[in-house]
């Protein structure tokens, strides 16, 4: 099977089996929205923000290196889910002490029982790491696909259950510890991986250099995505956290929910041809087309009905998320092209590239955060980060298209024009459009939707980017 098969066949499966588990996750998130406070959801995302950190620290790098590696054998994949295992008890067992300095930086006992409790979620994540490698490694998207939608339906479920009943917070808490334990469940019996006696150190020697410059440089993102709800938990406190929270993931629907239908594929398959640059440079720049014409859609979009879309998410309690949002969805499609750039770099076994540009994106972002911290203002905040993704784009496709691909970076920014042309005519189209007033939310979405599917199917045709989108999706 070629390698544009390859991958064309494995994006319509990650979407069929993504995009089955979005709609599931949106009905389990509305219903909760609406059961729970905004302050029970602040509660859980400031926790929520350590335990991604002790989960990066388990996993080292390791899953990425295990899926370049073409040579690790069944002892030494053995070799390496042993010291994963011991690697997450340490590491969950840390997680619960160090919720006591958590309880103590935002004044809070109770983080010290969740601490408890979701040191089994860290557990369990840790674990996984490598099974869920492994399926990676052997390209079987769907089994993916199937584990994740059972596990989050069946959970989400739970979850719903237990806030009825008034479990508050809890309920998240067990959403976040069954639904790694059931994962991990699957995924090791799936992965059938073989542990062998004995243990060497020759397994991790192999993958090191490359697992310690992926382990620093989600180290380092970790921080630069997360310090802006450690300190709204802190100095603007779990209410507004919990504002700002739901409209940082709203907008991040679209970017992870789309971008990861492609790029847990791109490094598993592109990853078989490290050493033929050209072949990856040639099908990674038609994936960023994709992406960035779907991206200026949805950014667009979600600006103009940013009302709409919170208000039938999660109702009217939530309306000073609105301008948040509408902020953060600007950002939406360089996200969704930005994302993808990780996959590639592991892909040509350039992650020390990965760190080095990961360390200027860090500064920008930390910098702008600081700043909206500093002004005690939500809104500032996010108009920084959106201002900081634009400069981070700039400097991580400069260094993948200049460095790597040997490209020129001029023409890579040409080849990008007629995006800002679509763009534009959708907004045009809004713009014209505004004395249309429609009282009722879900009316007036779908309204919006159709004047922005008209307006962008102006733009694909003016521009003839059209063509593009119909030789990607009918051709192999």
């Amino acid at each position: 099977m070629s390698d544009k098969l390859k991958l064309k066949n494995g994006i319509i499966v990650t979407f069929i089996a993504k995009y089955s588990n979005i709609i599931a996750q949106l009905i389990i998130n509305s219903i909760l929205a609406r059961l729970l406070m905004p302050e029970e959801f602040g509660v859980i995302a400031i926790i929520t923000v350590f335990i991604a950190f002790f989960n990066i620290l388990g996993d080292m790098g390791v899953g990425p290196a295990i899926i370049q590696n073409k040579s690790l054998d069944e002892k030494e994949i053995s070799d390496i889910f042993k010291f994963s295992i011991i690697g997450a008890i340490i590491i969950a067992t840390s997680f619960y002490f160090f919720s006591y300095f958590v309880a103590f930086f935002y004044t809070n006992r109770i983080y010290i029982r969740l601490g408890f409790l979701l040191s089994f979620s860290v557990l369990f994540s840790i674990c996984n790491i490598v099974p869920n490698a492994i399926i990676y490694k052997k390209q079987n998207f769907k089994l993916i696909g199937i584990i994740n939608i059972c596990v989050n339906v069946l959970v989400g479920i739970i979850t719903i259950i237990l806030a009825l009943n008034g479990w508050s917070y809890y309920s998240l808490v067990f959403d976040s510890i069954l639904k790694s334990l059931f994962i991990f469940i699957f995924s090791y019996r799936f992965s059938r991986i073989k542990v062998k006696r004995g243990y060497a150190y020759d397994s991790l020697r192999k993958i090191r250099n490359y697992s310690s410059y992926q382990f620093l440089f989600n180290f380092i993102n970790y921080f630069t995505r997360n310090l802006d709800n450690i300190l709204i938990g802190k100095y603007l406190g779990s209410s507004a956290l919990g504002y700002y929270d739901k409209s940082y993931k709203i907008m991040l629907y679209p970017v992870q929910n789309l971008t990861n239908v492609i790029t847990p594929v791109l490094h598993p398959v592109l990853s078989e041809y490290q050493d033929k640059v050209e072949v990856i440079y040639y099908t990674y720049m038609k994936v960023v087309k994709v992406l960035a014409y779907i991206g200026i859609f949805i950014s667009v979009y979600c600006f103009y009905s940013a009302t709409e879309i919170i208000r039938i998410m999660y109702g009217s309690n939530w309306d000073e998320s609105i301008p948040i949002f509408r902020i953060l969805s600007i950002s939406i499609v360089i996200q969704m092209v930005l994302s993808s750039i990780g996959s590639i770099f592991q892909a040509t076994g350039y992650v020390n590239k990965l760190f080095s540009t990961g360390i200027v994106s860090a500064c920008f972002t930390i910098t702008t955060i600081l700043i909206g911290v500093i002004s005690r203002r939500i809104d500032v905040l996010a108009i920084g980060l959106v201002i900081s993704f634009m400069f981070n784009f700039i400097q991580c496709f400069y260094v993948l298209i200049t460095q790597v691909f040997n490209k020129s970076f001029g023409e890579f920014l040409l080849g990008m024009r007629n995006v800002l042309i679509i763009g534009s005519i959708m907004i045009c189209g809004y713009v014209l459009t505004s004395k249309i007033l429609v009282h009722n939310v879900i009316i007036s979405a779908i309204v919006k939707l159709i004047i922005g599917i008209i307006t962008y199917s102006i733009g694909l045709i003016l521009t003839k980017e059209y063509k593009l989108l119909r030789s990607i999706i009918f051709n192999n």
